[in-house]
């Protein structure tokens, strides 16, 4: 007797709006007020966060204390993905700007998610690169604004 073939998985049916939407293994809906934080800076990377409703700011405060804001996001955004790459520690605080309704994905929970499903992978994926390529310039443009005038050079 031959064993029946399983159908090859579609891969229209893994819905990542579906995912980021409904409470399941790892995943928790987190009602956060106008004004409190998310997470310090220095807190643990465990989780990822995805927006439903609301805004979200996102501060870094140097050793010096001075504070500057890396981004501000909204619905249908991530943050707090950089225990994804190995960062042990938030490197920043996110501070909800008005009440918020996020999807708290634990790391291990999100790892899988990911290793599994592309399109998921794919939403992950694409606005991280967007804001990476933002601060890479916000920050060459800062560095190359510093420079003294004569360090610049004039190809001569």
């Amino acid at each position: 007797m031959i064993a029946p073939i399983m159908p090859a998985k579609n891969e229209c049916d893994f819905d990542p709006r579906e995912f980021l939407a409904t409470i399941g293994e790892g995943r928790s809906l987190v009602a956060i007020a106008n004004k409190q934080t998310i997470y310090p800076q220095g807190a643990a990377c465990d989780a990822v966060f995805y927006i439903q409703t609301g805004k979200v700011r996102l501060t870094v405060v140097s050793q010096t204390g001075k504070e500057a804001t890396l981004g501000i996001l909204s619905e249908g955004e991530f943050f707090g993905e950089g225990g994804m790459a190995g960062q042990p520690l938030r490197m920043g605080s996110a501070t909800a700007m008005t009440d918020c309704e996020l999807m708290r994905i634990d790391k291990k929970a999100m790892m899988l998610a990911l290793h599994h499903e592309q399109t998921l992978s794919d939403m992950f994926l694409r606005p991280l690169r967007l804001r990476l390529r933002r601060l890479r310039i916000a920050c060459g443009t800062e560095w190359l604004e510093r420079l003294p005038e004569d360090d610049l050079g004039d190809g001569s």
